[in-house]
């Protein structure tokens, strides 16, 4: 086919008064970028056109998460220190409740006891007297059993030191289960916040949402202050309790003494428990015990000798021998429980749960309020910084560059069909 005929020349005043064309302005993106839908000359596509890399650009984006999983790993640690530190709390109010059950009991049995001893010298022994009355030798005996009965009565009530003490180690235990209770539902509640707030916050970067970025920051400057509070407290806490568990013999002594009244010796019996310390009631329980000989001997010479005589007596005698049983029963309990190897025991245990478990969950729950702050406070400084990285909305596009009847290449075509 012949060759097509070339173009009119144009002449030197046509060539000036046609203006150039203007070059293109295309739009940019954050931070200089350009976007991914514009087009430069001769490029067939976005992706044949290298865009310009900002290495510091990425250094937010890296940095925060980081301190999320810094902060994640700060919640994990922070559980275990509320566990530990709940454990420790539980068993120094496991020790107050048994401590206050032993001491109840001593209570218990020596009014059981007094009362008991009480009766059977109002009614038996009364009785007993008023039948011997011919014989002059069984009346002397059943008088040296009342004052025998009424030295085991008397000495007994010295047996109850804690009678009458305004200091209550149930109520300790209870105040103490008390303000535990709603720690541990607030460090929960706390914990459980801080990994919402981490989640959500992954979440808003992951999606590149503004508005959600915004209110995890402000629910991170929530948790921050919460946490250098909750820093504050603990760091306080641990300080005095390790001071605390350092010397806590004499604590625990001075403080006793001055709630209870009681003497020195009692308290340096049961807090220390050794071999230097005596029992300051082994005097009487000694002279109880030898009273309780001597009224059963005494009822043994009374039945043999004034039953043939004074067969009513029997049934007093009878009533007697039972209130006896019964109370040397107590008097072995109450040398079982007067010993201080149970009330030491509970000590010893509350000592531990405070000074081991407890201080080792509060220097745990120390460390996750300072991972937990430096984790937000890092966070805090750079969710701002990506807010300027987040495209607008009318950037994203999920069509394909190089699809023909793309919209955009469409409306870019007929642009570079106008500028020529």
């Amino acid at each position: 086919p012949p060759d097509p005929a070339p173009p009119a020349p144009r002449s030197a005043t046509q060539a000036l008064a046609t203006p150039a064309p203007a070059p293109r302005a295309f739009p940019r993106g954050p931070w200089g970028r350009p976007r991914a839908t514009d087009r430069r000359p001769g490029c067939i596509s976005s992706t044949s056109c290298p865009a310009p890399t900002f290495s510091s650009a990425r250094c937010p984006a890296v940095s925060r998460p980081r301190s999320k999983n810094t902060s994640s790993a700060g919640i994990g640690i922070g559980f275990y220190g509320n566990s530990e530190t709940s454990d420790g709390v539980s068993q120094l109010s496991s020790a107050l409740l048994h401590a206050n059950h032993t001491l109840s009991t001593i209570d218990h049995l020596v009014l059981e006891t007094v009362e008991r001893l009480g009766e059977a010298v109002r009614t038996e022994l009364t009785t007993l007297e008023e039948v011997f009355t011919q014989r002059t030798e069984l009346v002397a005996a059943t008088r040296g059993a009342r004052r025998q009965a009424e030295t085991v009565a008397q000495q007994l009530q010295g047996l109850a030191f804690w009678q009458g003490v305004p200091l209550s180690p149930l109520q300790v235990a209870e105040d103490v289960s008390f303000v535990e209770e709603y720690r541990w539902l607030a460090y929960v509640l706390l914990l459980l916040l801080e990994l919402l707030v981490c989640l959500f916050t992954l979440l808003g970067l992951a999606k590149q949402s503004k508005w959600l970025v915004i209110v995890m920051t402000v629910m991170s400057l929530v948790v921050l202050v919460l946490s250098w509070g909750s820093l504050g407290l603990e760091a306080a806490t641990a300080l005095g309790l390790s001071d605390f568990c350092s010397s806590p013999d004499t604590y625990v002594l001075n403080l006793t003494q001055e709630e209870t009244g009681l003497g020195s010796d009692i308290l340096n019996y049961y807090f220390l428990c050794n071999q230097a310390v005596s029992n300051p009631f082994q005097q009487r329980l000694t002279l109880s015990q030898r009273a309780l000989a001597n009224i059963h001997s005494q009822l043994q010479g009374l039945e043999r000798e004034a039953v043939p005589q004074f067969p009513s007596a029997q049934k007093s005698l009878l009533s007697l021998e039972e209130t006896l049983n019964v109370t040397e029963g107590n008097f072995h309990q109450l040398v079982a429980l007067l010993h201080c190897r149970s009330l030491h025991k509970d000590y010893g245990t509350a000592l531990r749960g405070l000074c081991e478990d407890a201080l080792e969950g509060l220097l745990f729950l120390l460390l996750f309020s300072l991972l937990s702050a430096g984790a937000l406070a890092t966070a805090l400084c750079s969710l701002p910084r990506a807010w300027a990285l987040f495209p607008p909305s009318d950037d994203y596009d999920d069509t394909d560059d190089d699809d023909p009847f793309n919209p955009q290449e469409s409306k870019r075509f007929v642009q570079w069909q106008s500028s020529i």
